[in-house]
């Protein structure tokens, strides 16, 4: 079977081999994030079939090719599965240009590449997951599958039970209306209202947007729970391993 030219998508045949590019070759094996790999690839550190090749696009014939990186066997890993505790002050992504703390510093001895499943931003804390299984994660965050994602709120006002109903019907954002949501008191303060609130949407800062649409602002914001997962009792900071039931539960949309 002829290969396509670097950037071209391969035709799709009934009997057709895995094709992958190189990078993601790398990438799907758990050494490193894509940009890791193009840079392994541009140094001239990855050979296929041994062959030097310095093109991140070129196709690879997984059931045929043999991938190197630094003339060591490129292997796919066990995949991982991990729950993280996220503090606030920390960002999901690899590297940030201003030098703030990101999640990454937090799972150094993970000993594995792994990418978060959906983000959480710099003020919100609660559970992150990150996984070396990019079909799991995609399977997590696509709101077709409909996997809810449980918050707990303090808001800056005291909420009216009306104001729990709207967030209950749905509220318009400038993205649209959201949807349906499950919403509980949990316990007014003198100032201040504590909710928890599911939704099965997964747009960008949607609870605290949510919360501006009825009136009020969050003042604290954490991730409890996703599906039928919880952060239990591991300490703020730290992440465990999921285990196999745990992750099956997800993989079901539970």
């Amino acid at each position: 079977m002829k290969k396509p030219g670097p950037g071209k998508r391969p035709l799709k045949t009934a009997r057709q081999r895995p094709l992958k590019t190189l990078e993601r070759v790398l990438s799907k094996a758990g050494l490193g994030s894509r940009t890791e790999a193009r840079k392994w690839i541009g140094a001239g550190r990855v050979k296929v079939n041994g062959k030097l090749i310095q093109t991140p696009d070129h196709w690879v014939d997984l059931g045929r090719d043999k991938v190197t990186l630094d003339n060591q066997p490129v292997k796919a890993r066990e995949k991982i599965y991990l729950l993280l505790y996220k503090p606030t002050g920390y960002i999901t992504t690899f590297r940030d240009p201003d030098g703030r703390p990101t999640v990454y510093d937090l799972i150094q001895d993970a000993g594995r590449w792994v990418v978060p499943v959906g983000r959480l931003d710099q003020d919100t804390s609660g559970l992150l997951l990150l996984t070396s299984d990019t079909q799991f994660a995609e399977h997590v965050t696509n709101p077709d599958y409909k996997i809810p994602k449980t918050y707990l709120v303090k808001a800056s006002t005291l909420l009216s039970d009306q104001q729990l109903q709207q967030l209950r019907d749905g509220v318009m954002l400038n993205d649209g209306p959201t949807a349906a949501a499950q919403v509980k008191r949990v316990r007014d303060s003198a100032k201040y209202s504590f909710i928890e609130i599911t939704i099965h949407e997964g747009r960008n800062r949607q609870i605290r947007r949510m919360t501006e649409a009825i009136g009020s602002k969050v003042l604290k914001l954490v991730r409890i729970a996703i599906g039928g997962l919880r952060i239990g009792d591991l300490p703020i900071g730290q992440y465990r391993e999921l285990t196999p039931a745990e992750v099956t539960l997800l993989a079901k949309g539970t």
